[in-house]
């Protein structure tokens, strides 16, 4: 029977995290562009799109980095339990989280390096400015619920909060990370390497298929960041009536919609000053929750 709900979630996985993203893309379309059917639209406009190419650019590398955007998001949700079961409960299943989400790093630098192009490789290098200011509070929000649970591995962080979420008594983690996870995506006000004043960053000399994969990878990335959040912080799938993968999919589109509605509030932020906020302010807010979780842990 395990192995059966194992296969489900494998099967359904994939189809649910591509539901999600066009979902995410439809709702946050700018207003008069036709909401679901324009997106709609505009995806097979781009399929059917030649693609453009630039002067000695590495085909090789821009490939490379548009195709490895989706893959790193999918192989990320890999260990998220849809209800109480995932494609694989690694027992290091946060770190699996936090290295896919460095891959996202160089597919980001990748896309940005490879058309050898100005505004391209400025929103590549962005990308990895942005990385090295949220992944240390990043990190200490992952390590904050996985000390709380006494494991790495997503499934027993979900077990351990049967009876109170992390979200309520680490609610600094809580924040950091959902903070990380926008930067992580490069979403709202941490767009910037995908920014107009660099007419559009690391995705500017995109066009078809490489387009439709990175901005989709993009999409899909912060619907499996919101994703993560429910089994470390939000309980996963405990809740009373609806049954657990009901509970996932709810919490996420919770996190989700939160997630889009900061990136219509929040104005784009300052690289320098987002690294400044994140080092001085985010990263020690996050090991003083770190170490009272710890306190916590030990007195138990």
């Amino acid at each position: 029977m395990a192995e059966a709900t194992s296969l489900w979630a494998v099967v359904a996985l994939p189809p649910v995290l591509v539901v999600a993203a066009a979902t995410v893309a439809a709702v946050d379309a700018r207003p008069g562009t036709g909401g679901v059917a324009g997106t709609g639209r505009e995806v097979l406009r781009l399929l059917v799109q030649q693609r453009r190419s630039t002067n000695a650019s590495d085909r090789l590398l821009l490939r490379g980095g548009v195709i490895l955007l989706p893959m790193a998001a999918l192989l990320a949700a890999a260990v998220v339990p849809f209800g109480f079961t995932s494609v694989s409960d690694l027992p290091d299943g946060v770190v699996w989280f936090n290295a896919m989400e460095a891959l996202a790093w160089a597919a980001v630098w990748l896309t940005g390096w490879g058309p050898n192009s100005a505004l391209s490789m400025i929103g590549g290098y962005r990308f990895l400015a942005q990385g090295l200011a949220y992944e240390i509070p990043h990190m200490l929000a992952l390590t904050t619920a996985a000390l709380g649970a006494e494991s790495l591995r997503v499934g027993a962080i979900v077990d351990a909060q049967a009876g109170l979420w992390f979200a309520l008594w680490m609610p600094v983690s809580f924040v950091v990370y959902l903070a990380s996870a926008l930067a992580m995506a490069f979403w709202g006000p941490f767009d910037q390497p995908v920014g107009s004043d660099a007419a559009g960053g690391a995705g500017v000399e995109l066009s078809g298929v490489d387009r439709v994969l990175f901005l989709g990878g993009r999409r899909l990335l912060l619907t499996v960041a919101a994703a993560v959040s429910v089994p470390l912080f939000l309980g996963g799938g405990h809740g009373p009536l609806l049954p657990g993968w009901a509970w996932t999919l709810v919490k996420t589109a919770a996190v989700v919609a939160l997630l889009l509605w900061v990136r219509r509030r929040l104005p784009v932020l300052r690289m320098e000053r987002w690294t400044a906020v994140s080092w001085m302010v985010l990263t020690p807010l996050a090991i003083a929750q770190a170490l009272l979780v710890a306190l916590v842990v030990l007195g138990r």
